[in-house]
């Protein structure tokens, strides 16, 4: 080691001494100081609280019991191939399939689906140019599965009114290079389920595979049909779905780092495996895109699945779809504000009409101590905010009313929203490309977005109506450069 190596001061993410665990915490605790709250019921998005801390306890520790145990290999760690068993069995059984039915127990919702494209992908090995048809109301993962793999992503227009997929449109788009088309149930923007039968037999007939994106609805659409609601048929039992994708870190509670692939034969899930021997080490063979990876997530999954039980699903089930309920109800006495379509989920789309600004009321609500998710328009499709209800929501949805209306009169005389029109005129003028991070940075304070500050930008509707008023291909780059720029410590503070 050189004299400078020795002498060089350490770096404040590894100290030159180690430090004791409750520093540590402290230091998290302070970092945590900014960040939404994780349970509860005021964090509409992002994260999913059953509510019951026997439940996190369980799960936490069998997370810790198996934060060494490797995947990789599951003939060196058996314990993997069981608890795997029983969790995608579970699974299973409740979507259309048992025990035999093939699946892969992935990190999320978006490994599930490029693991899905994959292996339809791999299923047409004489396509050089394969296609994928979606709805436009799909999951972003499926852009990004195209991206990874090589597969053209063709996006379908939706019914403006509902907003579900348009089977016709659909069975338009589809041409002899299509090797998978998508259905959601429901849509993560509308929680609107698309008509998958009508979907998956057109596909059928044609030869296709067809996916059912379930990753938010699949472990929460059961438990509501056993509450009453009007669930349609949307799993393995409705014939021509080939695939489908559902998340247990969504409704099923457990730790994030939890979904589940489902498939109806073998020979598909095969396709989605990667195998090599063509080095000198170890033969690799993944069922997912992860090599090495810790079997927390999975135990977390099985102990929170096991000490819920039917029961306590079915009870977080039947809460989530009242507050879902009395959200849609009480929505209607808020001048300005709507809900979009009709949710067949625990998920609402809050639009307001042209005086109301959405972003501003956004602002207004997180202020008040509810977050609601932003969501910029598209392809025709308004822009909104999200609401997921869970089984927790139930408790707190007279205190979002509330907040709702009073950000709603807080907000309305401000008047419609006014996009930064010389700040759009700039960002389409300009090569984001080419700007370092530092140039691209300093113009950020123009639309209000300040990286010195810990804590994020206080009020996001600047920035959202920016985005809002720029295509989507310049908001992709401004979204990548912003967090370039975020990552890069001398540009945050």
């Amino acid at each position: 080691m050189t004299d400078s190596a020795s002498t060089a001061p350490a770096h404040p993410g590894l100290p030159a001494t180690g430090r004791s665990t409750a520093e540590l915490l402290a230091d998290l605790a302070a970092l945590r100081a900014a960040d939404l709250p994780t349970r509860g019921r005021r964090t509409t998005a992002y994260v999913y609280d059953s509510g019951r801390p026997e439940v996190r306890a369980a799960a936490e520790q069998a997370y810790l019991a198996m934060l060494e145990v490797n995947g990789l290999d599951p003939t060196a760690f058996p314990s993997v191939v069981a608890l795997e068993r029983q969790v995608v069995g579970a699974t299973a059984a409740r979507l259309g399939g048992d025990d035999a039915t093939p699946g892969i127990f992935t990190s999320g919702g978006t490994e599930s689906i490029i693991l899905a494209v994959k292996a339809a992908r791999d299923a047409r090995p004489d396509l050089t140019d394969p296609e994928l048809v979606i709805p436009a109301t799909a999951h972003a993962a499926f852009h990004k599965a195209g991206a990874y793999l090589g597969v053209r992503v063709v996006s379908t227009p939706v019914d403006p009114a509902t907003f579900r997929a348009d089977p016709d449109a659909m069975a338009a788009a589809r041409t002899d290079r299509t090797v998978l088309v998508v259905a959601s149930a429901p849509s993560y923007a509308h929680g609107v389920i698309d008509p998958v039968a009508e979907i998956a037999a057109d596909a059928a007939r044609r030869g296709i595979p067809c996916h059912v994106d379930a990753c938010v609805g699949g472990w929460l659409l059961p438990w509501l049909a056993d509450a009453g609601a009007p669930v349609p048929a949307f799993d393995l039992s409705v014939p021509g779905v080939t695939s489908l994708s559902c998340d247990l870190h969504k409704f099923g509670y457990a730790p994030k780092g939890a979904s589940v692939l489902l498939f109806r034969d073998e020979a598909m899930r095969l396709r989605a495996y990667y195998a090599c021997a063509v080095w000198p080490g170890y033969t690799v063979v993944n069922p997912t895109v992860q090599s090495s990876k810790g079997a927390g997530p999975l135990a977390g999954a099985w102990a929170t699945m096991q000490a819920l039980g039917e029961d306590g699903y079915r009870e977080l089930g039947r809460a989530a779809l009242a507050a879902t309920a009395r959200v849609i109800e009480g929505v209607k006495a808020i001048e300005g504000l709507t809900v979009l379509g009709s949710p067949d989920a625990t998920l609402v789309a809050l639009g307001t009409d042209a005086d109301l600004d959405l972003f501003a009321l956004a602002d207004e609500s997180r202020a008040r101590g509810f977050f609601l998710q932003p969501q910029l328009s598209v392809d025709g499709l308004p822009a909104n905010l999200h609401l997921t209800l869970t089984g927790v929501s139930a408790e707190g949805v007279e205190d979002l009313l509330a907040v709702l209306a009073e950000s709603a009169d807080a907000v309305r005389p401000l008047g419609p929203p006014r996009p930064p029109a010389d700040i759009v005129a700039l960002l389409e003028q300009v090569d984001l490309t080419e700007l370092d991070n530092a140039t691209f940075a300093a113009l950020l304070p123009a639309a209000g977005i300040d990286l010195s500050s810990a804590d994020g930008p206080a009020r996001m509707a600047p920035v959202n109506r920016l985005l809002d008023a720029l295509p989507p291909a310049v908001r992709e780059l401004i979204a990548t450069r912003f967090l370039s720029a975020l990552y890069r410590p001398p540009l945050g503070g």
